[in-house]
């Protein structure tokens, strides 16, 4: 019996109109609490309009991380829980999360000695679930390990160790880990208005499931509104008249061939123009370089990045590289909302705007969590559940999340293989080709991606468009976006052979995936065709 098809948690929602939890969206956040409340045995539901992980959660800078800039503002809290953070999710899901050197290079004498001061307070804030000692090193070590750095005036640097992360794999395991759990998830499933009773009190939620067509009524006893930057829309479906609570930040990214970082080390750039971090990080044999921070006053499902917000991280990145990057060196692009929690004055800078979550209980009994970042993921779902033990809306069950390993959870993995982030079920996808050798086939000449991950992914991840895949199952539309455009039929057709969908379906989807994926390449030509990208 397959946990994982859409058919058997539709069934279950069908079945079951009495819910102990219901949470309305499967980002970083959401899935947390639907795994904290699983686990502790509630019957819980988790709603998500689009795919798992589409907005925020699938577009941030890949680093599990205490913050070293929130040290830098004296914020040791947040550090400090952010660290130990850090060392848990390590320890649960070190198939998708490693040990991350970094590099910090020194242009001036008493930068050396500000960072080591500083990185030895971060090493200690980090406990016994320490990643290793940060070290001061001289110019001759710095170049060595970053051999496209800069040498004019370089003084030295300071290393120090974060975690690295795969997130929208991440957000796909802990998905796997809910229902595993006992727990209800289903993508597509748009939570569309709130029940309540005559006390004006939430009593349940009213979904639409875009694939089915479908519309339910459900109830439970707890409604936990998760969705990010889409917050207020749901705390004004329980009250019109509601205040903003989240004002959306953009962070854009780059990413570059591995040849502008060549190492194991990534880079960070500790003072931008704008007072803030950048970083180089290698991830899946490329460079993502980012980020920017743009207070916006709207949001969308695919925000689209600013050319100024592109030329800021090539200028600077290109004060610090010997390998000039230009705009055609840029293999992705991809922008992403923060949820920061907003202050109450409407301010404009978004260094003052809380990066630590908050929880909101309103008058109807909903309760919000908003802000946050992926690396305190499973904190806040256990200070959102505990929220709801204390308001009476459950039972008190202790928390088990701790040691709660993800699904895919493996020691000692070969990261040469690019399997290695299937963890436990990279032997199933090397099952699956030996059973029927032509899924063996990679979907692009320049990517290791095979035709067998893209029917794992439907059988097993709830993938359901060419989107889910390439975007968030195998992670090319982030790596290589032209790749991904030039892998798209091929995704249709084996999406619509399990799906069993027609020649209609296929051609619309490929049609689909190409207008999103054209924001993902720099300078991309609406005209453009297959073939004009097949001769770049």
């Amino acid at each position: 019996m397959n946990l994982f098809q859409r058919d058997r948690l539709v069934e279950q929602l069908q079945s079951n109109k009495n819910w102990d939890v219901i949470i309305i969206g499967g980002g970083a956040t959401g899935l947390g609490i639907a795994l904290d409340s699983a686990t502790r045995g509630y019957k819980t539901l988790l709603l998500e309009q689009i795919d798992f992980a589409k907005g925020t959660s699938s577009r941030s800078t890949k680093l599990v991380h205490g913050g070293v800039r929130y040290l830098a503002q004296g914020n040791i809290d947040l550090v400090r829980e952010a660290l130990y953070e850090r060392g848990l999710m390590l320890k649960n899901a070190p198939h998708l999360v490693s040990n991350q050197t970094f590099v910090i290079p020194n242009y001036h004498w008493w930068e050396t000695l500000k960072y080591t001061v500083g990185l030895k307070i971060y090493d200690f804030l980090s406990g016994k679930l320490s990643f290793g000692k940060s070290v001061r090193i001289n110019k001759k070590k710095t170049s060595l390990r970053l051999s496209t750095i800069k040498p004019d005036k370089l003084k030295g640097g300071v290393v120090y160790h974060d975690g690295q992360f795969d997130d929208a794999r991440l957000a796909v395991n802990i998905a796997q880990t809910c229902i595993e759990k006992g727990a209800t998830l289903l993508n597509y499933c748009k939570v569309v208005g709130l029940l309540k009773d005559d006390k004006d009190k939430v009593t349940g939620v009213i979904a639409f499931d875009s694939e089915a067509d479908e519309r339910y009524e459900l109830n439970a006893k707890l409604v936990i509104n998760a969705t990010g930057v889409f917050t207020d829309e749901v705390l004004k479906m329980d009250n019109k008249n509601a205040r903003d609570f989240v004002r959306p930040s953009q962070g854009i990214h780059l990413v570059l061939d591995k040849s502008f970082l060549p190492g194991d080390d990534a880079i960070m750039i500790p003072k931008t123009d704008d007072g803030r971090v950048l970083f180089l990080v290698p991830w899946h044999d490329k460079v993502v370089v980012g980020t920017t921070d743009t207070v916006l006053d709207s949001h969308s499902l695919e925000p689209k990045p600013l050319s100024e917000e592109v030329d800021f991280i090539l200028e600077t990145t290109n004060r610090y590289l010997t390998k000039k990057v230009s705009q055609k060196d840029v293999q992705s692009i991809f922008a992403g909302l923060r949820p920061l929690a907003a202050p109450k004055d409407d301010s404009e800078k978004t260094k003052e705007i809380s990066r630590s979550h908050k929880i909101i209980v309103s008058d109807s009994g909903l309760l919000t969590i908003t802000g946050g970042k992926w690396t305190t993921y499973r904190r806040m779902a256990q200070d959102t559940v505990n929220k709801a033990i204390v308001m009476g809306k459950l039972p008190n069950k202790q928390c088990k999340t701790k040691n709660q390993s993800i699904h895919g959870a493996i020691e000692n993995i070969d990261r040469t293989n690019h399997l290695y982030i299937y963890g436990t079920d990279q032997k199933n996808i090397e099952q699956l080709m030996k059973n029927e050798p032509e899924l063996s086939e990679r979907l692009h000449p320049k990517s290791d991606f095979t035709k067998a991950e893209v029917v794992w992914a439907i059988r097993n991840e709830m993938a359901r468009t060419i989107e889910d895949v390439l975007a968030r199952r195998v992670r090319m539309l982030f790596l290589d976006a032209r790749a991904a455009i030039i892998s798209a039929p091929i995704v249709a057709e084996l999406l619509a052979q399990e799906l069993g969908k027609d020649k209609v379906w296929e051609r619309q989807e490929i049609d689909n995936f190409t207008k999103i994926a054209k924001q993902y390449v720099l300078n991309l030509n609406g005209m453009l065709t297959f073939k004009d990208l097949v001769h770049q």
